[in-house]
């Protein structure tokens, strides 16, 4: 029998999503569906993720979204994006019976309007109002596959892990979290001169090691300064966007998971720059493991880079920042809105390094 994951934890006999559950599973196995994790009591994190997405055949997400429901369900999307082989033909539904998943999908939906997602996400996150609605969603996908997501592959992978020691004169590393796919030129400029910036002022420069988008132009900056650059990504990905010129140090990894945690491991600040759906995954897991008090991110600090959209008054992170409404005041990350400011703030010694 094909297997659906559901998400979600109850909280006990009084839990307000206890019904909406119990006739989820019914739905579903009634309907042939054997159900991984149906009393919602099994945990998922870096490390067992990529696991139990190629343990499922399809993917429900219940009402009442905490922030890991809201990582995974990014993640997979991210999957889909990349071409993850593990995903291949698998649906993904969200029960919106709430409103536990409106920041996040307003948040999708505004870096869809920016251009920092290609893809309409809704064809591959649908979302659906009852039992039934996510039934139809999956078998639908089961009998008619997934959309195109529209990349190639541009390359063959072959590339293997190096590393060269960091200069001794240099002060930490910094991962820049970015957009691979954008091409506004302002954008673009942006990343070049985070790079330059952080290769002038002796401090290491982490990344996704992609050669696109921004990704590729804070490598650029950072190489062509003369600076350490390092970098983790996955052969699937790889062949999709290919590696950068440059790099003093490079972990290919067997996910994308193993390959955040690789660049968390071996970094001691974090920069949010404008992104997409990547990027907005890589967040939520700095998120979580802050506030699990997880010693990869402990004395780490975390700085999303809210700078103004051409054009208008909103800054580019705001939906991101309304999403973590939640945690504002527990000092888990701090915001800037100028790129000077940024260096500034990456500079400051005001935690553990």
């Amino acid at each position: 029998m094909p297997i659906v994951r559901l998400s979600g934890t109850v909280e006990g006999e009084d839990d307000a999503n206890r019904k909406s559950r119990a006739r989820m599973l019914y739905t579903l196995f009634a309907n042939g569906w054997d159900i991984y994790n149906s009393n919602g009591d099994q945990r998922i994190t870096l490390s067992n993720i990529e696991r139990k997405i190629q343990e499922s055949d399809a993917f429900v997400f219940m009402p009442g979204a905490s922030l890991e429901d809201l990582f995974k369900a990014v993640s997979i999307f991210v999957g889909y994006q990349t071409l993850d082989p593990h995903l291949f033909g698998k649906a993904t539904a969200i029960l919106g019976t709430d409103e536990s998943w409106d920041p996040l999908l307003d948040l999708l939906d505004g870096l869809q309007e920016i251009g920092a997602i290609r893809q309409n996400y809704r064809q591959f996150l649908m979302i659906a109002h009852s039992p039934d609605e996510v039934l139809a969603c999956i078998d639908k996908v089961r009998v008619e596959g997934l959309p195109d997501i529209g990349r190639k592959k541009l390359m063959a992978n072959r590339s293997d892990s190096f590393s060269n020691p960091r200069p001794e004169d240099y002060l930490a590393n910094v991962c820049v979290f970015c957009s691979a796919s954008m091409e506004d030129p302002s954008y673009l400029s942006e990343g070049y001169d985070l790079g330059r910036m952080l290769a002038e002022n002796k401090l290491g420069c982490v990344s996704g090691a992609g050669t696109t988008g921004v990704m590729g132009e804070v490598v650029r900056g950072a190489a062509e300064a003369g600076g350490w650059v390092a970098g983790s990504n996955v052969p699937h990905i790889i062949e999709l966007e290919g590696l950068p010129d440059g790099l003093s140090s490079f972990w290919l990894t067997p996910d994308i998971y193993a390959r955040m945690e690789a660049m968390i491991e071996n970094s001691d600040k974090f920069v949010v720059f404008p992104g997409g759906a990547g990027t907005v995954q890589e967040m939520l897991a700095l998120l979580i493991l802050k506030a699990a008090e997880n010693p990869l991110m402990v004395g780490k600090s975390i700085i999303i880079y809210n700078r103004p959209i051409a054009g208008s008054t909103l800054g580019y992170w705001d939906r991101l920042l309304v999403l973590l409404e939640p945690w504002k005041d527990a000092d888990l990350f701090t915001v800037e809105t100028e790129l000077v400011g940024l260096i500034e703030n990456v500079k400051r010694s005001n935690e553990q390094w």
